[in-house]
């Protein structure tokens, strides 16, 4: 594989990201306040042992969101997690289990079960896509279509589904896009476009080892614009919305062309048609549903007597 986005493992950023999410999630939870059914009806002194199952089969992701949880929320509960993260779980399977003062694990719930359902249920829709081209050179990629203030967590999720992290952000790749090229008076080409963009890495970023690691991908939406971007070796086109048979051309022409060039397909991509898509010979696809149209994971805690 030609250079490559950063892959996100869960390190100190992540960490720190998750902690903001979750001290918002605490807060909508007791708006500084008290657990009010919880404190009327549990006793200060009951003790509970309770395990988190999963309900339907897929892929766990988010443990270490629960321990950031327990952690943000100051209780004093044991917590084992069973399972790691990007494993297979079958229903009935336990992921994890906690004990400790039955108040604490009663207010804690909800908010384990949602870190865990969210970011599961993007790890399980992501391993479907990733095993539907299993027989294919394709990789799965994410896109920057993540929930706002979530975007680590959820591409997290995605690399414990099998899937390939795209740019984080704006910060770490150039990627040229129709509405860039649209908004230029000078630049009256793709090419040019790429080569003005390669330019201004290499004034502007002084460390040559990160400029040089630093991937120019350039959209396009015709073979005849794609032709042109590979005049000036960008690292990866974007092929957008385009068919199966222009995919096909495209891969073509890359090979007689510059064959270094990696192809990336993108656009209204589903379980139905990735397969087609993968076999045009892209090395690419990326989907924005693996982020925004993930359904949460089935996760539930139950009491053990």
């Amino acid at each position: 594989m030609a250079k490559d986005f950063t892959q996100l493992e869960w390190d100190a950023q992540l960490d720190d990201d998750c902690r903001h999410l979750v001290r918002l999630a605490i807060r909508e939870d007791l708006d500084r306040g008290l657990d009010l059914t919880t404190i009327a009806l549990v006793s200060d002194e009951a003790t509970g042992h309770a395990v988190i199952s999963a309900r339907q089969r897929g892929v766990v992701a988010g443990l270490a969101a629960c321990l950031v949880t327990l952690d943000e929320m100051e209780v004093q509960l044991n917590w084992n997690a069973l399972v790691e993260d990007g494993s297979t779980v079958e229903p009935g399977q336990s992921v994890a289990e906690l004990s400790g003062p039955a108040r604490h694990m009663l207010t804690s719930e909800r908010l384990l079960l949602n870190f865990l359902g969210r970011l599961s249920g993007i790890a399980t829709l992501t391993r479907q896509f990733v095993e539907t081209v299993a027989e294919c050179k394709t990789e799965i990629y994410d896109t920057r279509k993540t929930t706002p203030g979530w975007r680590r967590l959820e591409k997290y999720a995605v690399r414990c589904g099998g899937g390939r992290n795209h740019r984080t952000g704006l910060f770490d790749a150039v990627l040229i896009k129709d509405n860039h090229l649209a908004q230029l008076s000078d630049v009256r080409s793709v090419s040019e476009a790429i080569v003005t963009a390669r330019r201004f890495i290499q004034e502007s970023i002084a460390d040559e080892q990160r400029a040089s690691a630093t991937i120019v991908e350039v959209e396009v939406d015709s073979l005849n614009q794609l032709r042109d971007a590979l005049q000036e070796n960008p690292d990866i086109v974007l092929l957008d919305n385009m068919s199966n048979a222009q995919l096909r051309e495209a891969v073509g022409i890359r090979d007689q062309t510059n064959a270094e060039v990696e192809l990336e397909a993108s656009g209204s991509v589903t379980l139905q048609t990735i397969k087609s898509i993968a076999e045009t010979g892209v090395e690419r696809i990326s989907i924005g549903a693996l982020t925004h149209s993930a359904i949460s994971f089935d996760v539930g805690m139950d009491w053990k007597v």
